[in-house]
């Protein structure tokens, strides 16, 4: 798998297929080949005609481990798909994330948008500016002894998230310590990019796709019927809802 620096910090990532490029940013405790891969996403962008580029997030898969919460500010993160981009030679392109990934998505969105040609937010809905998202309750899970010790309900999905993934949890407990900051409805409003917000109806974690598509210009929702989280990833409609936004960007 290729791989490239950004600055002390070694970044893994694929690039396949031809045509006009899309970016995958994937969530918290996953990684590219779990959140991309095995849900058949990279297939079916290459499908239609895309050329599919997805990369490890800084403490997460085959990318370096970090232990510091200073190093996993979202724009910090955000630097590391900017020097991807700076590393492929791509000036623009569209960008998926999904969860953490979105906020990540959105932090470029924002702050550089002549780079982001779209933005789709997966999993991610009012909880960019308003709560959501894991909290201090996955960073105990994923210090705990064992899931066994784990009592809190989002704790124990996280860490059994973290488990699957063969995750290095000291890791991510300072990547979720470091990353959680919303975006204030006023920086939200000045996202200018297309943007599609994708979510899943029994999502619990995203919060509500409506609310964050009333402060961003423009931005089209896209319910995912039926999925909750975890599920919504690998949705058929997830992906047919996806491939129908993107076919209609200049």
């Amino acid at each position: 798998m290729p791989s490239f620096h950004n600055g002390r910090v070694e970044i893994a990532y694929l690039d396949e297929g031809e045509g006009e490029p899309i970016i995958l940013v994937h969530g918290f405790a996953s990684n590219k080949t779990v959140n991309w891969m095995y849900p058949n996403w990279v297939s079916a962008l290459q499908k239609s005609g895309r050329r599919v580029i997805a990369f490890d997030n800084r403490g997460h898969g085959e990318s370096s481990k970090l232990y510091d919460p200073e190093d996993y500010h979202l724009g910090t993160m955000a630097g590391d798909l900017a020097a991807l981009m700076d590393h492929l030679q791509l000036a623009r392109a569209d960008v998926m994330g999904y969860s953490m990934g979105a906020r990540i998505t959105a932090y470029l969105a924002r702050s550089q948008p002549e780079r982001v040609r779209s933005a789709i937010f997966g999993g991610l809905g009012i909880g960019l500016v308003k709560g959501g998202g894991p909290g201090e309750n996955v960073v105990a899970a994923l210090q705990a002894p064992s899931l066994d010790d784990v009592t809190d309900p989002v704790g124990r999905t996280f860490r059994a998230f973290a488990e699957q993934t063969r995750s290095d949890r000291a890791a991510l407990a300072a990547c979720l310590r470091g990353s959680r900051r919303l975006m204030s409805p006023e920086e939200a409003a000045s996202i200018a990019v297309p943007v599609l917000i994708a979510v899943g109806t029994t999502d619990e974690i995203a919060g509500s796709a409506r609310d964050l598509q009333a402060i961003i210009p423009g931005a089209e929702v896209l319910d995912i019927p039926r999925r909750d989280h975890m599920r919504a990833v690998g949705d058929r409609v997830y992906k047919d809802g996806v491939l129908a936004f993107l076919s209609r960007r200049p």
